[in-house]
């Protein structure tokens, strides 16, 4: 039986050997000139695969969700005239025939596609002896590996052999230095099941803003990816979907540039792993603190309005013996817990206060707390 250990790598037209394949082209076909416009710039820079969405699944109703089939045949022309190969999203299996028909290359699930098992397995049995299309499958939007896993392997059962994957980042709650968490250990994770398999990093859906797009991509080619999917519009700006994400294709080819591919990286380096998961923790605590002190502005503004008194020792001695024992389960030094918890519930105290009372005549204690 053939497992994701057994995918083979793959090839694209005009790629060399080894070489990281760029994927790129405007998230969304708006208009068959604007499609135009992009392919011929970015094939005019070398980029051999042109994606383009024409199915958006918007999460609110009432914005733009693509111009549907139509745009098919504008992936077509494009086909024809630059010799690109041409992507498209699905998500059903309306769509998944729609674009076999029109002869796309290659079909990528989405990542609220690849969390329901029910559309992949739809989508799996419409594609079910259609061996030469090529299907990416993007994680889904939470970090679960075993959902991934069995999207991919819904594809495979489906006798596809050009499969591949692509890491855009994983949907999370609150304020994050980027729009999707990269968590990169799991796509590492990912390899380790799949090791030949190609998998590709959308550094525009994990930064979420362009000016994050070069480091991301930079990051992925360091950590062993095959290749990067790049959102690219002529004028970005005035895009009806992820405007602030794209870049133009003079970007783009800007950032290809001072990109380097570096020889002899093993993808399972170990250091590198663990430098890359202590970035991630250090971005998720960030994160975490960022929306800690966010609650205390609001418990500072609630304690105004009913005029109550900001500190509260008592409930700082329940906290910080409850936070210490909960740190000695996890195997931290009781001496480190108590030094973090002071530190950060000093700053929440200070944010109170500066709501509450704009004077500074009210002092507190390290034994002062909210």
């Amino acid at each position: 039986m053939t497992t994701l250990q057994h995918i083979q790598p793959l090839s694209f037209p005009g790629v060399e050997k080894d070489a990281p394949v760029i994927v790129a082209g405007p998230c969304s076909a708006e208009t068959e000139q604007q499609t135009l416009d992009a392919a011929r710039a970015l094939s005019a820079m070398g980029v051999h695969v042109f994606r383009a969405g024409i199915w958006k699944p918007r999460t609110m109703p009432g914005g733009f969700e693509g111009v549907g089939d139509r745009g098919l045949a504008w992936l077509q022309r494009v086909k024809r005239e630059t010799g690109m190969a041409v992507a498209t999203e699905v998500a059903t299996a309306r769509h998944v025939q729609a674009a076999l028909d029109a002869g796309i290359d290659i079909l990528w699930m989405g990542a609220r596609t690849s969390a329901n098992p029910f559309a992949m397995q739809d989508i799996a049995d419409a594609l079910s002896g259609h061996d030469e299309v090529t299907v990416l499958v993007k994680n889904p939007v939470n970090p679960d590996l075993d959902l991934w896993l069995g999207a991919l392997q819904r594809i495979m059962g489906a006798g596809i052999t050009r499969l591949g994957a692509v890491h855009r980042g994983f949907s999370s709650a609150g304020a994050h230095l980027y729009r999707n968490d990269p968590q990169w250990h799991i796509p590492f994770e990912l390899r380790r099941h799949a090791p030949m398999m190609t998998i590709l990093c959308d550094p525009s859906h994990i930064g979420g803003k362009r000016k994050y797009v070069e480091r991301l991509s930079q990051i992925a080619l360091d950590t062993g990816f095959d290749g990067l999917m790049i959102e690219s519009h002529c004028h970005p700006d005035e895009a009806l979907s992820d405007s602030a994400q794209q870049v133009t294709p003079a970007d783009l080819a800007a950032i290809l540039g001072r990109l380097v591919v570096r020889s002899g990286l093993p993808v399972d380096d170990e250091l590198a792993l663990l430098r890359q998961q202590i970035d991630d923790c250090d971005h998720e605590l960030l994160a975490v603190l960022a929306r800690r002190m966010s609650v205390s502005r609001e418990i500072g503004r609630f304690k105004k309005a009913h005029n109550l008194r900001v500190v509260q020792p008592a409930r700082y001695q329940d906290m910080i013996s409850a936070r210490l024992e909960e740190g000695a389960s996890l195997g931290l030094d009781t001496a480190f817990t108590q030094h973090v918890m002071q530190a950060i519930h000093e700053e929440s105290v200070s944010q109170q206060l500066n709501l509450v009372n704009d004077s500074t005549e009210n002092n507190t204690s390290d034994e002062q707390q909210e």
